[in-house]
């Protein structure tokens, strides 16, 4: 098993969360998201982002608006919909849980281990 494979898995499956809270700040374009997640050493490419927000928009948890641009052209901003601050919410509740669960088990063995 290669760690790479296990480490992108990982963060896969936070990638969702980590979305949902960059736009309970306000209002962002793909390269803003983008972005955030690279500063938070979250790397993400494109391909893997656009589908990613096409499903949280079709699902009800994100809305997009269309807006003009200075600088090329127009830029699509998702937003978190109602629904979508709702369910950023429990993941919010249910990411604390699990980190509390893992740290516990994570801490315990290690203990065990010395």
């Amino acid at each position: 098993m290669k760690i790479e494979n296990t480490k992108a898995q990982m963060r896969k499956g936070v990638l969702e969360y980590c979305i949902l809270s960059i736009l309970q700040h306000g209002d962002a374009y793909t390269s803003e998201i983008l972005s955030e997640l690279k500063d938070a050493k979250l790397l993400v490419v494109e391909g893997t982002i656009y589908p990613l927000l096409t499903r949280l928009k079709n699902v009800g948890l994100l809305s997009y608006r269309w807006e003009e641009s200075t600088s090329g052209p127009p830029r699509k901003y998702y937003a978190l919909t109602e629904t979508g601050k709702l369910f950023l919410k429990e993941l919010t509740t249910t990411w604390s849980e699990l980190v509390e669960a893992v740290n516990l088990v994570t801490t315990n063995k290690s203990a065990k281990n010395e």
